[in-house]
């Protein structure tokens, strides 16, 4: 039984509980991004997808094409403060407020730690850890308007599992996830929830090296690459790795009326791979 068999969303018996709920979606052009652009569509949302390329914008437009009435993008670099600053003050007019918040653009790049620049090591940081911060920071006074506002972030299995050859990348994810539970409390007294995934074994552009978005690079391991130190990391469930409707899926629990009384917290999706 394969994890990403379903060409349907498995959310279909309950396909209204994004109606009338207004949502911004960074690294909406490719990826898991992508795919939980086209779930909150299907389930009545009205959606921005934010993402630094415009081709992959143009591909989730074209796939959204049943919804695309409900659907805006904006082409937004997370890791600029004035592209976010922008980004989402478009996003915040197009919707007319804000209610759900995904952050999951970002990029992963691999390489021996001795031999990882400052500037490479910086990038991952600034993309994957700053960009979440600085859409936060700029959407938060509209969440705090907002019906039962959340926010969902992308840690990753990497902050608390090693993956070897990815040390910036766990660094900017384990970042993420702290920083999500600070923000759950600081906001709890205001109704605006906090919540991480941690998706792992899971197929996108960024881990297969195939997503259009300019922030969606392959892993890139080292040619040297130790393929043992990686034995731990194969999913117990299913038949290899899943889809990235997997992971869009538990985000719409978060993020709706289902995950209301979850926040501070994260959920780890991987097939079982870290028992």
């Amino acid at each position: 039984m394969r994890l990403d068999r379903a060409t349907t969303h498995p959310g279909e018996k309950n396909m209204n509980r994004y109606e009338g709920r207004r949502a911004l979606v960074t690294g909406g052009g490719s990826g898991i991004g992508q795919a939980t652009v086209l779930r909150v569509l299907a389930e009545g949302g009205k959606v921005v997808a934010a993402d630094v390329s415009e081709s992959g914008l143009k591909d989730t437009h074209a796939k959204a094409e049943a919804h695309a009435e409900r659907l805006t993008t904006v082409v937004m670099d997370v890791a600029d403060e004035a592209s976010v600053r922008a980004g989402v003050a478009f996003a915040l007019s197009a919707l007319g407020g804000l209610d759900v918040l995904v952050n999951a653009a970002g990029i992963l790049r691999s390489s021996h730690t001795h031999a990882t620049s400052l500037a490479d090591f910086t990038r991952v940081v600034t993309v994957n850890l700053t960009g979440t911060f600085l859409v936060i920071r700029e959407a938060v006074p509209a969440l705090l308007e907002g019906d039962s506002p959340a926010v969902v972030n992308f840690s990753s299995t990497s902050a608390m599992f090693a993956h070897p050859y990815m040390a910036a990348y766990a660094a900017s994810k384990g970042g993420i996830q702290s920083m999500t539970h600070a923000l759950a409390a600081e906001y709890s007294k205001q109704g605006i929830r906090f919540t991480a995934v941690q998706p792992g074994s899971v197929s996108s552009g960024m881990t297969d090296g195939s997503g259009e978005s300019g922030r969606s690079h392959g892993p890139g391991l080292p040619e040297d690459t130790d393929w043992s130190l990686f034995a731990k990391l194969s999913p117990a469930l299913g038949e290899g790795f899943a889809g990235p409707e997997t992971v869009a899926g538990v985000v719409a629990m978060l993020a709706s009326e289902d995950g209301r009384f979850v926040t501070g917290t994260e959920i780890r999706v991987d097939g079982g791979t870290h028992f």
